[in-house]
């Protein structure tokens, strides 16, 4: 088991490779389909650091946060999938879902030196390992906003490293 704390380094990610166990520690960013998108505006606009945040070394988990508690939703849904690319280039390290990518999404996580990580559907688990939890922008999405969430040791598996995928036959 590989124990990550969040921010992620350039190096600590290089060294990952598909199929490695890892758990998540620190504070990550939660979003899906609804904000990802308003994200990828503000890197166009250039006013992603009005959030107050840094994403170079950051995790993004695709999910809602809502009282039920966190669990994965599709990676692969368009939204979110085509967020992953630009994402990855303005430093966001660990990309945190469910589901196959394609691999032009796969290259393009080895082209920033990004990797992304499956975690199962287990909503019960993760709800115990989730500390802090708040918004960041998009309220009005409700639990579909951008949340910052400060999780313990969460699980995972590394899916697509280095222009590899747990999914290759």
């Amino acid at each position: 088991m590989i124990e990550l704390t969040t921010p992620l380094s350039e190096e600590i990610v290089s060294g990952l490779q598909v199929g490695d166990t890892v758990e998540i520690s620190g504070y990550i960013l939660c979003g899906r389909d609804a904000v990802l998108p308003k994200i990828l505006e503000m890197i166009e606009n250039d006013t992603i650091e009005d959030l107050g945040i840094d994403l170079c070394g950051q995790v993004v988990f695709h999910t809602a946060v809502s009282p039920a508690g966190v669990g994965p939703t599709s990676s692969n849904k368009l939204e979110i999938e085509s967020s992953i690319e630009p994402l990855s280039k303005a430093g966001i390290k660990l990309h945190l879902g469910k589901g196959q990518l394609h691999s032009e999404t796969v290259e393009a996580l080895d082209k920033y030196n990004s990797v992304y990580a499956v975690i199962p559907p287990v909503t019960a688990l993760l709800g115990s390992k989730t500390g802090e939890c708040r918004v960041i922008a998009f309220p009005e999405l409700g639990m579909e906003a951008l949340y910052l969430i400060k999780v313990d040791k969460y699980p995972a598996i590394i899916g697509s490293a280095h222009g590899r995928s747990i999914y290759e036959k």
